[in-house]
């Protein structure tokens, strides 16, 4: 039976669970409400600050007059200008009440396609090897563009949610700088209560800026290539906040997948360092994580991108017996479900000297 997905728009719902993974393969059923049950001083906790942006852009492709829906689905950098040229991903006629993979292809699209998008215009400059992946320039000054995103745009939105989401839904507690396309959600979970409760019992809490892509296109082609290289950018408290908690043998808690992303992208020269750059690497069971202990995400399904990070954390064999437990007790998926905490397996004790030494370096 496969996991229920959540409906309502609740980011701190009272009875959400949590499912805890230990390193030993232990695990324990919580509600979420006791998450700091599961953290310890000196650990520190890091999440993804970004700001959800309403890329979900319904217009007509001019050529054909067709009805299209466009989703921004990828960023060069986090910097103001940046959406001007950016990856989208195009649907057919419809609205979120038909579920992604449901939804028709768009016309086929060629470079020198203008699409009217409410009040902005766009161009295709390139096809990126699927009918619904395009290179897209969006009209007009800097200024224009954000006015028009936030007059037109939608948060993007799937099916098993019955409502509309409005754009505070999908805005987490600590919510920044809008460069995400879909929620950092595992922050959902955060609020700035549990931040001073942290502090209060000496658990650092970090931050760092991710441009957050998509989950899914509806495509099972084009989904295999998710997620798409996402800019980040990391400060230097939290580099410094990440080598004071790998020097004491303290845990690295990432709130989310972006932020073992960034994370383990910055420190793949053996170092981890602060600024800016883009992830490009797809982290899986093969992965040997570097920085990151632990994960606090949501609940996914096999297959997913999202999942496939989560490989790097746990055996399959012990993956199993967390599904397993996840549809015994009922745990709500997607966006607005119940929460994992999962630490990552026991590892070696060269191992965890090697990786001391390399973040601390």
């Amino acid at each position: 039976m496969p996991l229920m997905a959540a409906s309502q728009a609740v980011q701190r719902s009272i009875d959400a669970k949590l499912l805890v993974l230990a390193a030993d393969g232990t695990l324990l059923h919580a509600p979420r409400s006791e998450l700091l049950r599961f953290l310890r001083a000196g650990d520190v906790v890091v999440a993804n600050d970004a700001a959800t942006l309403p890329a979900s852009l319904r217009g007509m492709h001019v050529p054909s007059g067709a009805e299209i829906e466009v989703r921004l689905a990828g960023i060069r950098s986090l910097s103001a200008d940046a959406l001007r040229r950016c990856r989208a991903v195009v649907l057919g006629a419809g609205d979120f009440h038909a579920r992604t993979e449901h939804r028709p292809l768009p016309p086929p699209l060629a470079p020198g396609d203008r699409l009217r998008l409410g009040p902005l215009m766009a161009t295709v400059e390139a096809t990126l090897g699927h009918p619904r992946l395009v290179a897209l320039v969006l009209e007009g000054s800097t200024a224009e563009i954000w006015a028009g995103i936030a007059r037109h745009g939608r948060p993007i939105q799937y099916a098993h949610l019955l409502a509309p989401l409005a754009l505070w839904d999908v805005w987490t507690p600590i919510a920044g700088r809008p460069v995400s396309f879909e929620a950092p959600s595992a922050g959902f979970a955060l609020d700035w209560r549990l931040v001073a409760e942290m502090h209060r019992r000496g658990i650092r809490f970090a931050t760092l800026t991710h441009a957050a892509g998509i989950s899914s296109t509806g495509d099972p082609a084009l989904d295999a290539h998710l997620p798409f290289d996402e800019p980040y950018a990391i400060s230097e408290a939290t580099v410094r906040a990440v080598r004071c908690a790998r020097t004491r043998g303290s845990r690295v808690v990432a709130v989310g997948t972006t932020v073992v992303r960034a994370l383990e992208h910055a420190a793949a020269g053996g170092t981890l360092r602060c600024g800016e750059g883009v992830a490009t690497q797809r982290i899986g069971p093969d992965t040997r994580l570097a920085v990151v202990d632990a994960i606090l995400s949501g609940t996914h399904e096999p297959g997913s991108s999202h999942y496939e990070l989560i490989r790097a954390f746990a055996d399959d064999a012990v993956l199993r017996r967390v599904d397993a437990e996840l549809e015994l007790r009922g745990y709500r998926t997607h966006e607005f479900g119940d929460s994992v905490l999962v630490e990552r397996r026991c590892a070696t004790l060269a191992s965890k000297r090697e990786a001391v030494a390399a973040i601390a370096a």
